[in-house]
């Protein structure tokens, strides 16, 4: 993965939740409601535990993050959602991979497939683009936070399987079941991380051209303004 572009895409997803702050907190709060469904004891629910996590990443009130928990419980009564994943393609045959969580599919797919439509893209069917991704955890540190060597040793040695320096800072991938581990260690040696998260990272990426990206850009825009839509994920790489 290319940490550089990785940090392009920190500081847009900071743009967007700094402009839609309640959407994104209503958005957080459907991935706590759902996760809590497993249990409300955060150390005992590791699903739990990243969605509150990244609710206090987000600024999210304390009391809210309380009440989206007391609902995945049911004791404040049951919200319904169901996640769903829908696959399709954008201009320049780029793969995009949505993750949303939802109440009514129906009226969800529906939407999900208008915003493809208007942007020049088409919904696929279940697994056409979803074999490309796989999920792994990615941290991101700034550079100012720690010396190269101290931290490849650090995270190396705790099952990161890569670690990626860029201009902006330093980008650790690992696989899905060594997270926790890479970030608690991180922690411990009170190493401050920009962002820690779960992810798709696409097995192969595909080098699109300016006009390509704007369009692309244009179709994720879309997709993210949906209340239903958590993540959307690309195998698109930019054009040095």
């Amino acid at each position: 993965m290319a940490g550089h572009s990785h940090w392009k895409s920190i500081k847009h997803k900071k743009a967007v939740v700094d402009a839609r702050r309640g959407k994104h907190w209503s958005k957080i709060a459907r991935l706590i409601i759902i996760a809590a469904k497993r249990g409300g004891n955060p150390d005992d629910n590791l699903a739990l535990r990243y969605a509150i996590d990244k609710a206090r990443a987000a600024n999210m009130p304390n009391d809210t993050i309380e009440k989206a928990v007391k609902k995945g419980t049911g004791e404040l009564g049951a919200d319904n959602f169901e996640p769903t994943l829908y696959e399709g393609y954008a201009p320049g045959g780029v793969a995009v991979l949505v993750d949303a969580l939802t109440d009514n599919r129906n009226r969800t797919t529906s939407e999900i497939r208008v915003v493809f439509d208007r942007n020049g893209g088409a919904l696929g069917a279940a697994n056409s683009v979803a074999w490309m991704f796989s999920s792994r955890g990615i941290i991101a540190v700034e550079r100012a936070a720690v010396e190269e060597d101290q931290l490849l040793e650090l995270a190396l040695d705790v099952g990161a399987t890569d670690v990626v320096t860029a201009p902006e800072g330093y980008t650790i991938e690992t696989a899905l079941n060594d997270f926790e581990k890479v970030r608690k260690a991180l922690e411990q040696a009170h190493i401050p991380m920009v962002s820690a998260e779960l992810t798709m990272i696409p097995a192969q990426t595909i080098e699109i051209s300016a006009d390509q990206a704007e369009k692309l850009q244009a179709l994720v825009d879309g997709l993210e303004d949906n209340d239903d839509v958590q993540n959307v994920y690309t195998n698109a790489q930019p054009a040095s």
